[in-house]
């Protein structure tokens, strides 16, 4: 009888999606894992925002699925953001400082590098307009003269 089983314990989120929030907190510091994961998906979903086309799709299949979920969820704003005008954007739609969001991005795009790896995140900079490699924690790209 069914009744009779003891259902197992369910995880609020999977695995990877778990040690990509611990990753997170680790990199922000954050007190909690729940201020972790709100730092996330402020950040995935202004970063599905910008990221269109095929590296949307490949950023996607690299993610946990909780984190690709947020991601893909948004509908690609029709003139991407500077990277400035992106760390400006999320604290207006949280009311929190730039200075926090600007943190609360480069914690996130730390962990988003780390299952994206280099190629991946190279070509999003390429498609993306100035001021994001910075937040991923590299040198701005300049074109060659």
């Amino acid at each position: 009888m069914i009744s009779d089983r003891i259902a197992p314990t369910q995880q609020p989120y999977g695995t990877a999606y778990e040690q990509m929030l611990e990753k997170v907190r680790y990199e922000g510091a954050y007190p909690t894992r729940e201020r972790a994961d709100e730092a996330v998906r402020l950040v995935l979903a202004g970063l599905g925002r910008q990221v269109t086309g095929e590296e949307r799709v490949d950023l996607a299949a690299c993610l946990p699925l909780e984190a690709a979920r947020t991601l893909t969820g948004q509908i690609p704003d029709i003139q991407p953001l500077t990277g400035s005008a992106f760390v400006k954007d999320l604290a207006a739609r949280t009311g929190a400082s730039q200075a926090t969001t600007r943190w609360d991005t480069g914690s996130v795009f730390s962990a988003v590098a780390a299952y994206a790896g280099p190629e991946l995140i190279t070509r999003i900079l390429h498609r993306l307009p100035t001021g994001y490699a910075l937040l991923f924690g590299r040198a701005e790209l300049t074109p060659a003269a």
